[in-house]
């Protein structure tokens, strides 16, 4: 039990340190997000989003992630939010990845920013594969496209629940078959 306490430890003290060195910047990180195929309708109709420049990800039988980001109501920034993630099952590797998760309405607003939420290991995010060679999966609706950062493109069905995910990969690689869900933290500014 000591074994797979410290393989944690190390898997998400690893992935954090990894989550610095890939850090990005979040006007580039809408920019792409804006310039990629169906994520970009949403900027225009939903009533916020989550955004995470750069998310660490590790693991070896055991995987952890982690990143800090902002959200957004009506594009204007409204407090902080990280994002937390253990899970278990066969990966090996490591990745860096951007994220951004739209809300619909206030409703799905007020459910992410009231505190403490959790996305269930069964939650799906469409992948976008932009200025990355790595390969990305999600349990659900995924899909992919190839090329830079500047010309990524995605597809997708919507919203679920009042929530649409969209992740780009940013490098490394992850082999994975794995259950896992997201945790999320928020701090009004």
């Amino acid at each position: 039990m000591n074994v797979i306490k410290y393989i944690c430890f190390s898997v998400m003290l690893f992935s954090f340190s990894i989550t610095s060195a890939w850090a990005g910047d979040y006007q580039d990180t809408v920019k792409i997000f804006k310039e990629a195929g169906e994520s970009s309708a949403y900027f225009g109709s939903c009533y916020g989003y989550a955004l995470f420049p750069t998310i660490g990800k590790a693991g070896f039988v055991v995987g952890g992630a982690g990143g800090e980001g902002r959200v957004y109501q009506y594009g204007k920034y409204v407090g902080d939010t990280s994002m937390f993630q253990l899970s278990i099952g066969f990966q090996l590797g490591v990745q860096g990845f951007s994220e951004i998760i739209f809300f619909e309405d206030k409703r799905a607003f007020d459910e992410f920013t009231g505190g403490n939420f959790e996305f269930s290991a069964d939650a799906s995010a469409v992948v976008i594969t932009a200025a990355a060679t790595a390969s990305a999966s999600t349990s659900g609706n995924a899909a992919g496209a190839s090329g830079g950062k500047n010309n990524a493109n995605t597809k997708g069905s919507g919203y679920y629940k009042g929530m649409a995910t969209f992740t780009v990969v940013k490098g490394g690689l992850m082999y994975e078959a794995v259950l896992a869900g997201q945790k999320f933290d928020y701090t009004a500014k």
